[in-house]
Order: C-alpha cells, then sequence, then structure tokens
C-alpha cells in the first residue's frame, strides 16, 4: 500500500515539472491570437499526410511529427513556428523536438484543428 501511494504521488509530481516545463517551451495560443501571428510565421500541420489532404488550415505545410526530425532544414530558426495537429499531442511533442533542436519562438493551436473554425484547403 505505501508502495502505491508513493508511486502516485511521484507520477503526480512528475506531471507538475512536465507542465511548467512545457510552458517554458511552447505558447497555447487560442484561435483568434494564433490566427492573428501564423500569416507571418511558418505554419506547420503536424499531422500525417491523408489527414493533411482531407481539410487542413489555409497556407499550413504538412510536416509530420513522425518526419520532423528528418526535415528540420525545412525551418527557419528566426521565425515564429505556429503547430497544429488534430488535437495538441502531436503538436507538443514537435514543440519538443524543436525545442531541442534550438528553435525559440514557438506556439500552438489550442484544442487542435478539430477546434479550428477559419477556413481550410482539402485535396
Amino acid at each position: 500500500m505505501k508502495f502505491i501511494f508513493i508511486a502516485i504521488i511521484a507520477l503526480i509530481i512528475f506531471g507538475i515539472i512536465r507542465h511548467f516545463q512545457q510552458k517554458r517551451v511552447v505558447t497555447v495560443l487560442t484561435e483568434d491570437e494564433f490566427r492573428e501571428g501564423y500569416r507571418k510565421a511558418q505554419l506547420i500541420d503536424c499531422r500525417e499526410p491523408q489527414e493533411f489532404d482531407r481539410g487542413h488550415i489555409l497556407g499550413s505545410r504538412n510536416i509530420p511529427v513522425t518526419q520532423l526530425k528528418q526535415r528540420l532544414v525545412e525551418l527557419r530558426k528566426d521565425k515564429p513556428v505556429y503547430l497544429y495537429c488534430q488535437g495538441s499531442t502531436r503538436s507538443l511533442r514537435a514543440a519538443n523536438i524543436l525545442h531541442k533542436q534550438g528553435f525559440a519562438h514557438l506556439n500552438l493551436l489550442k484544442g487542435g484543428f478539430r477546434q479550428w473554425n477559419g477556413k481550410i484547403k482539402t485535396k
């Protein structure tokens, strides 16, 4: 019983630490905040190509998080990066990868593409 209690406390502490580390890495933006800045930035859709083809934010580039490390040369460190995926899991993972590579201005769409109400493009 004591072991389970210690494990639960450790998980809670780990979650709190991770939350504050992520806040230093990425800025989570509402749709309105995201819309204000993404046209002057690098807009990256972190979903897989088939998801991108079914619909994406106008002007975004598809760089799936699974390919991000191999495609870092396509991104500029001196420009802000706006990331989104279907929810926020993959874009958060992408933000962590980019942060480790020296990217500083990372922004994420709160709620992801499924919450987006703006213009979209489909193939």
